[in-house]
Order: C-alpha cells, then sequence, then structure tokens
C-alpha cells in the first residue's frame, strides 16, 4: 500500500541507537527528556507539540524508574515517567474513560501540560507521535512486568530500558507487544463495521482482534471475522500497521473480502454490527448523520476507511 506509513504513528523514521543501549560511554552523552504521567505525554502550545526537558530538569526528580532511550536526533531522546506526581485535583473517572480530556500541569513546568494520547495524536508531527507512543507502551510494559515471569523474584531494568534482567536466576526479559489484526471487510460496495460496549453513542469501526499463537494474519481475520459478526471471509491481504500503545498492540490492518452477507453476532464480542455503503460511510466521515459516528481519526480503522472512500488501498 503506498500511503502505509502516512498512519498515525507510523513513519517518523526515528534512529533507536539501539546499538547503543549497552555502551554506559555512549549513553553519557548529552540528551533529553520526552515526560510521561499515567502515559499522558507533556506537550506545550495550541498545536499541542511535544516537549522535551534537559535530562536534570527538576520535574524528573518525580520518576518512577529509570529513563528509557528512545533513539538519536541531533542528541539523544529518553524517555521519563513521572506517574509518582500527585496532582492537587485529579478525575479518576474521566483517567479511564473513552477520551480522557482532562489536562494535568506540574508546578516545575507551568509551560506545559500531560494530554491524553488519543486525543492529541493527530496534532502531533510523525515523529512526536512516535516518540509519544513509544515512551508510552515502553513505561507500559516496565509498569507491569516488575517480576521476573520465570522465578518470581523482582527484577531490574537494564540495556537502556529495553531489557529486565533478573539476578536471581539470570533471566532475561523483553518489551511484549501484542499483535492484533484490524480488517476492512468488504462485499461490493459495502463494508463491515461494529461497535464495542462502552464507545460514545453511535460510534462504529473495523472489527478488530488480538491474533492467537500459532496463527497467521489471515487465519485471524477470518476468525475473528466469524467469530464476532458471523460473517466468512475469503481472499485477505495485508494493508498497513500502527503501532498502538493502549497499551501495547501493534495493529495490521487488512482488507478482506466477505462470501457471505448475513450478520449473526456474538454479544459477548461485540455490541452491534452492520454494513454500509460507501455513500453511507462517507455521510458518517463528513459528519452528515446523527446516527453513525465514524472510527476516530488517528485511529487505522479510519486509515483504512478514508483509502477504502478514495479508491486507494492498492
Amino acid at each position: 500500500m503506498r500511503h502505509a506509513e502516512t498512519v498515525t504513528f507510523g513513519g517518523g523514521a526515528l534512529d533507536r541507537a539501539a546499538e547503543i543501549r549497552g555502551d554506559a560511554q555512549a549513553l553519557s552523552a548529552p540528551g533529553e527528556a520526552v515526560v510521561l504521567w499515567r502515559g499522558k505525554p507533556l506537550v506545550a502550545g495550541e498545536d499541542a507539540r511535544l516537549l522535551r526537558l534537559p535530562m536534570d530538569h527538576p520535574m524528573l526528580d518525580d520518576v518512577v524508574r529509570p529513563p528509557v532511550l528512545l533513539g538519536r536526533e541531533d542528541r539523544l531522546v529518553w524517555a521519563a515517567d513521572v506517574s509518582t506526581w500527585e496532582p492537587e485535583e485529579v478525575d479518576a473517572a474521566a483517567l479511564g474513560a473513552f477520551t480522557d480530556p482532562t489536562e494535568q500541569v506540574h508546578p516545575a513546568c507551568p509551560e506545559g501540560r500531560f494530554a491524553e494520547l488519543r486525543r492529541i495524536m493527530t496534532r502531533l508531527t510523525p515523529r512526536e507521535a512516535e516518540l509519544a507512543a513509544t515512551a508510552r507502551a515502553i513505561h507500559g510494559w516496565h509498569a507491569s512486568h516488575g517480576f521476573c515471569a520465570r522465578c518470581g523474584t523482582a527484577s531490574e531494568v537494564s540495556q537502556a530500558g529495553w531489557q529486565r534482567s533478573c539476578a536471581a536466576c539470570g533471566a532475561s526479559h523483553f518489551p511484549r507487544t501484542d499483535p492484533v489484526v484490524i480488517m476492512l471487510i468488504t462485499h461490493g460496495n459495502r463494508c463491515l463495521l461494529g461497535r464495542s460496549p462502552g464507545w460514545p453513542e453511535g460510534m462504529y469501526s473495523c472489527l478488530a482482534g488480538f491474533v492467537e499463537p500459532g496463527e497467521t494474519i489471515e487465519a485471524a481475520v477470518r476468525r475473528e471475522v466469524y467469530e464476532e459478526a458471523g460473517i466468512r471471509v475469503g481472499p485477505v491481504r495485508y494493508l498497513a500497521s500502527q503501532p498502538w500503545p493502549f497499551p501495547s498492540s501493534l495493529m495490521f490492518g487488512c482488507h478482506g473480502e466477505a462470501t457471505s452477507e448475513k450478520i449473526t453476532l456474538d454479544p459477548a464480542e461485540i455490541e452491534d454490527a452492520l454494513w454500509l455503503t460507501r455513500e453511507e460511510v462517507a455521510d458518517a466521515t463528513a459528519g452528515l448523520r446523527d446516527d453513525i459516528l465514524p472510527a476516530r481519526k488517528g485511529a487505522i480503522a479510519h486509515f483504512l476507511l478514508r483509502n477504502w472512500l478514495a479508491d486507494r488501498l492498492d
């Protein structure tokens, strides 16, 4: 797909400098930090540009764990997590909502604010989006993998944040990425869209699901669509991928051709599914329908649907 790397979080072309992750001298070079608070990146200005702070900035006194090396630009770029900081007021319900509208300002950096990544992702440059997504994903992994999976002992951060090592049994653990298929399923001039419980009223998107062990991407597409909507799928082709750090997925965007039409929902999987014509999807995308909301801008589902409408999936 010619437009594959224009998807949000893709195409930032970051030099990840993997060859220096174990080189103490190289890691001592001047650097700056992208900062997170509970997964929310620190941004500034109406355009929500990603802030980079010097490594000796007072805010970094609140780091949860050692910063993680994201890569190399003019200088090294690190990711720091300051989730131990407690704002005076926190709306706990909003933090767990589909879209968190709240922003938090740290007293050591009044010019910046922590904003929910899904809400601002389309305003970031490709490089900023890659940095923010990588920072959120890697620190999310550290937060949930603090103990050795082999012996249960607390593990230690190593390799500039890209490994956890167990001193007790010698095991090494590496960041986890979960493969997920997300599929634009078409039948003639129509596409299949579904919705999950808890989504905003009227929002529909492409079906998606995790790839199981021993399964190909194509097989996962066919299985998930049949499980969720009872639709049989024939030819499947891969189109584009998107890192999705909520918390740690890699989305494989695919196009599948349906060989059946009757929808049979599995309510344990999705709340609803329906067939929509190109014209209906175009109207929804343009905001001309009250009953159908399009997939979130920045998500690969929106990317796939937009390219389908423009007849440029090839």
